[in-house]
């Protein structure tokens, strides 16, 4: 991706050296903290929470930046800087207002609207704050254990948590997702499923734009797809426990993902990404 040089954006917060508190306010209650916390990884509830609190309420220190991170967070802001033209002239066409959301950069844990998180959760967005969280050493993580080199895969991974603010905007997360005790754990997984193919599919959004803007280069789509294809909950599962079980799935099989991400970048338009009132998932 052609990013160096160009304009990045404000709305950037660099927290790296400060832990995070201890619980912090979360409010909406527990079917609101589920759909926040069903993050990039696959995680449950329960993956979160036991990061919640565990890290020391008073550790912070001078945060040295290497290299490679002082890098990678330029391009994470050049990238976000990306979607919030990408979404202001897409809201605008739909007689809308966007609002931009804050990216937070951390290291070890931080303290959000939310509760507090810790890295192992990974990317995440929280609409009680609007704002996305992201601990850079993700990215060693998306070349190392999910096999998806390439900045343009890490560009995937920030429109797709965009993708959750463009839901919170629109009202969809709060419209669509049930009330987690009014249904059971696997028709709730099915819902999660639904929200996070549309995030995938407005990532393919954000991706069509960035490409008719010629800032695309040979095999970026392909390191999004790789992307897509790596953190889909039957490859996790696999990898990790040697085989799957469907009905725990919270982010969609590495097939849809791959897929929904596509038919966005395809359409390159909001209209199309409905993924609640479709039977082809």
């Amino acid at each position: 991706m052609k990013w160096k040089d160009r304009q990045a954006s404000s709305n950037v917060e660099d927290r790296r050296g400060m832990s995070g508190k201890g619980i912090a306010g979360i409010g909406g209650g527990l079917g609101l903290v589920i759909v926040i916390i069903v993050t990039l990884l696959g995680g449950d509830p329960g993956e979160l929470l036991g990061n919640i609190g565990s890290t020391d309420q008073n550790n912070s220190a001078p945060y040295e930046e290497t290299q490679e991170e002082k890098e990678l967070a330029q391009f994470v802001s050049v990238v976000l800087a990306d979607t919030e033209r990408v979404w202001t002239e897409e809201f605008r066409e739909q007689g809308l207002e966007y609002k931009e959301p804050k990216l937070v950069l951390y290291s070890g844990s931080v303290d959000s609207a939310c509760g507090t998180a810790g890295s192992s959760v990974g990317p995440f967005y929280c609409p009680g704050d609007m704002k996305l969280y992201i601990d850079l050493s993700f990215y060693q993580e998306l070349k190392n254990q999910f096999q998806a080199p390439g900045d343009f895969a890490m560009a995937y991974v920030i429109a797709h948590e965009v993708g959750h603010h463009i839901q919170t905007l629109l009202g969809t997360s709060e419209k669509e997702m049930p009330s987690r005790s009014s249904v059971s754990e696997k028709e709730y997984n099915k819902y999660s499923v639904r929200l996070e193919l549309q995030a995938d599919y407005l990532a393919g959004v954000w991706a069509n734009h960035v490409q008719g803007e010629n800032l695309l280069e040979e095999g970026d789509l392909e390191e999004a797809l790789k992307a897509a294809s790596g953190v889909g909950d039957d490859t996790i599962q696999k990898r990790s426990r040697g085989y799957v079980v469907p009905d725990s799935f919270t982010h969609g099989t590495s097939e849809q993902r791959k897929r929904w991400f596509y038919k966005g970048f395809q359409n390159g338009t909001i209209k199309g990404g409905d993924t609640f009132n479709t039977s082809d998932l």
